[in-house]
């Protein structure tokens, strides 16, 4: 069987932080999905492997030397409520590899059968959810915003029963690590303060190396936290990517994006915009991802409060009470400092002098505010803006139902472009370029992804599912054979839209 190279830290370094556990297996493992270009990050020789032995090692049934799967332990606040257990219920950790890089990596599989964190569930998963999980970190990949990934996918032969029965399927996931805030919070809870110090360690020494020599620890964890959570949230919302369920256990500590259930791609913008079947009141609604993300960091530090000092030490904890509010109350100008980053990228301007960030976020804020009006669809608006750069404003004036309305903020638009040109600035066909560098022609849209899915699931048809992979590795190229991919979904279709947990 393939060596991975396997070191277990987790394991070694964190005992009685997750409780050990053997997939399943899988009667009549096929592989149906391979990701080579990850395998070479990896390090990982797959060719020499044959179809059948791969189907069998990513199905759990022929485990790689120096495996030694485990469930995870964690907690989680999910959608406000907290649960004090949750755990892997259907994933394993098998291990860590070192991959071409020199970055640890975690290798895990997901709906590989039932945990001691299972809760009366089965512990499988679906082809569909599955299949999921690759396209969109797929897309997120190649869009440059962290994301766990999928090495591979395979059916297993046998159906889980939901609402109705469906194919079984198994994803290998690869992730920068797997600890979560839920995973500070399970300990937390329980009081096991010993095991809290041994996590804040570990977490430090595995995503802040450079952290670990800083006084108070568990303040310099929570600060590292908070700077990649407010980076990747600023990237979600210049994608327009809406996460759908953003618990406390879905928020990994190395900012990596996780979890793609109930996720979705806005279409015509809107700040509201809620997908999920489970998201009755709209906690999870795009616009309100940077608010939920400073709720769940304020968790974090609630969970980190015992190492910075002891309950019975009065000053000393509310000296850490004072030095962890801090970090919460600053995250917001943290996510908007990086949004707006983002938002002058898209919008073709150069980097600008503080004094200048009001004037740029105002706008930003009224070219969105445009958007929402007249419905416009928001990838292809900041892609036909890039015309408008140019010089050709008709592609983007085609996208308003009152194109006269976009007269007066294009005059501003212009204005700004123009002085930054006057400054040394890239001028109009450079500006362009760099537009479109930043602002994709092709997204994950919703109704491609299910349209993938269903194929997949229904009629074992992978061709949809392949061709839309292809499509979503390459998400800035515009070109004719891939229009079909960049086409909104019908206005009616997005309207009754929803996505699911996937379980």
């Amino acid at each position: 069987m393939l060596p991975f190279g396997f070191d277990n830290t987790y394991v070694r370094d964190l005992p009685g932080c997750y409780r050990p556990c053997l997939p399943a297996g899988a009667p009549a493992p096929r592989l149906l999905f391979l990701n080579q270009p990850l395998a070479d990050e990896l390090g990982l020789d797959l060719g020499a492997l044959s179809s059948a032995d791969a189907a069998a090692l990513f199905a759990g049934n022929a485990l790689p030397e120096g495996a030694e799967p485990i469930a995870q332990a964690y907690a989680g606040h999910q959608f406000g409520g907290f649960s004090p257990q949750l755990g892997d219920g259907r994933a394993l950790l098998l291990g860590e590899v070192i991959d071409r890089s020199g970055h640890r990596r975690d290798i895990a599989f997901k709906g590989s059968g039932r945990t001691p964190f299972s809760r009366g569930g089965d512990g499988k998963a679906a082809v569909g959810p599955m299949l999921r999980e690759v396209l969109i970190g797929e897309a997120m990949h190649a869009l440059g915003i962290p994301t766990t990934r999928a090495l591979a996918v395979v059916a297993t032969g046998e159906p889980v029963f939901r609402e109705q029965p469906l194919p079984g399927a198994v994803l290998t996931r690869v992730a920068a690590s797997h600890l979560r805030v839920g995973t500070f919070e399970y300990f937390a809870a329980r009081g096991e303060r010993e095991k809290l110090h041994q996590l804040a360690a570990y977490a430090l020494a595995r995503h802040d190396p450079q952290r670990l020599a800083a006084p108070g620890r568990a303040l310099a964890l929570l600060q590292a936290v908070a700077e990649r959570q407010a980076t990747l949230v600023a990237q979600w919302l210049n994608v327009g990517f809406i996460h759908g369920v953003m618990n406390t256990d879905n928020m990994a500590i190395s900012g990596e994006t996780i979890d793609y259930g109930p996720c979705a791609f806005l279409e015509a913008y809107d700040p509201a915009a809620v997908f999920s079947s489970i998201d009755h009141g709209g906690r999870y609604a795009y616009a309100n991802q940077p608010h939920i993300a400073r709720w769940n960091l304020a968790r974090l530090a609630e969970s980190l409060l015992p190492l910075m000092a002891e309950a019975d030490d009065e000053p000393a904890l509310q000296r850490a009470v004072a030095q962890v509010t801090m970090v919460i109350d600053a995250f917001p100008a943290r996510c908007a400092a990086a949004l707006l980053q983002g938002q002058r990228a898209k919008l073709g301007l150069l980097a600008a002098q503080a004094a200048d960030d009001e004037a740029d976020t105002t706008l930003a804020d009224d070219w969105l505010a445009l958007l929402h009006t007249q419905a416009v669809d928001f990838t292809l608006a900041w892609r036909r803006l890039a015309d408008a750069a140019e010089g050709d404003e008709q592609p983007l004036r085609a996208l308003f139902a009152a194109p006269e309305a976009l007269a007066a903020w294009l005059q501003r638009w212009h204005a700004r472009c123009q002085r930054d040109d006057a400054a040394g600035g890239p001028g109009a066909a450079e500006r362009a370029a760099r537009m479109r560098r930043v602002s994709p022609w092709i997204i994950a849209r919703n109704h491609r992804v299910e349209e993938a899915l269903a194929a997949a699931s229904d009629e074992d048809d992978l061709g949809p599912f392949q061709h839309l992979l292809a499509a979503l590795r390459r998400p800035y190229d515009e070109t004719p054979a891939l229009a079909r991919y960049a086409e909104p979904a019908p206005a009616e279709l997005t309207a009754c839209y929803r996505t699911f947990c996937g379980t």
